[in-house]
């Protein structure tokens, strides 16, 4: 059996210089860059310029689709020091072009009112798993040979929910509404801030699929476009992602050819831990 890819290695940085980095892609990896990878990479080189402060939140735009065959060059722009809030800038660039950018603010810990939205009730993780086996093989009956590799390649998130919604050609019209469960596999470690940028990495999952349910479409309708616009996350609490998380998404719109999102991840004890926040093309060719 494969060994699933363990994060913390395939995301590490090369310093260049002293505001430069280099990441690469994994080597078997899908024909573009996936769009969490790079906001974690991005979300890494701005730590490498920040001491004791934890990123509070994060916005990003994609500019260019990355290519996976080349290495990918994080310019840090160190915007300010402040006594409190520490703020970067965050340039992502492959063949002298940007292909992303990020801005991140960060904070020294501090006490302060404290309020949340409940966690939505739904099964736990292990109500999922029983089910999880058989659901596969019955997206994998009519599968094709790219989509059976896809499916059967060891991912470094485990994710379990009761309608995994995105695979297979037509998939049925539905609420613009899911509730994931997830977490790393691969052990992260002791840094807190190695945890923010694997959830970083995975909060860029299934958003698109959450606006393209009222539609009846998913990744492999004939004629449809897709491709992540911008994102922005809000980091809560510290979390151990090494532990279930729950990933509950809401569409409320889509327009214009796009598609938005939000997202609320919450830990297995009921703390919302991190929001999210996407707009995304959606795109069904004539």
């Amino acid at each position: 059996m494969e060994t699933p890819e363990i994060l913390v290695e395939t995301l590490a940085l090369e310093r260049i210089e002293v505001n430069l980095f280099r990441g690469v892609s994994p080597e078997d990896g899908p024909g573009r860059i996936f769009g969490g990878q790079v906001i974690a990479q991005s979300l890494l080189a701005a730590y490498e310029t920040v001491e004791d402060r934890i990123c509070h939140s994060l916005h990003c735009y994609f500019i260019r689709p990355g290519d996976p065959r080349i290495p990918i060059l994080f310019e840090v722009d160190r915007s300010r020091d402040g006594g409190t809030f520490t703020t970067r800038r965050v340039i992502a660039v492959q063949n002298g072009k940007q292909i992303f950018n990020l801005a991140a603010s960060f904070q020294v810990a501090e006490e302060g009112f404290e309020h949340q939205a409940p966690m939505p009730d739904v099964p736990g993780p292990e109500t999922y798993a029983a089910e999880a086996d058989a659901q596969k093989a019955k997206m994998l009956e009519n599968a094709s040979e790219e989509m059976r590799r896809m499916m059967n390649r060891p991912r470094p998130i485990e994710m379990l929910g009761r309608d995994n919604y995105g695979f297979g050609r037509k998939p049925k019209a539905g609420e613009p509404k899911s509730d994931t469960w997830m977490r790393a596999v691969a052990p992260i470690g002791d840094e807190a801030r190695m945890h923010q940028v694997i959830l970083a990495y995975a909060s860029d999952m299934n958003l698109l699929s959450t606006a393209m349910r009222p539609h009846g479409v998913a990744w492999q309708t004939p004629g449809l476009q897709s491709a992540s616009l911008d994102h922005a996350m809000w980091f809560h609490k510290p979390s151990n992602f090494n532990d279930w998380h729950l990933y509950t998404q809401d569409s409320p719109s889509a327009s214009g050819g796009r598609g938005f999102v939000r997202g609320a991840i919450y830990d297995a004890k009921g703390e919302l831990v991190a929001s999210v926040a996407q707009e995304g093309l959606m795109r069904l060719k004539k």
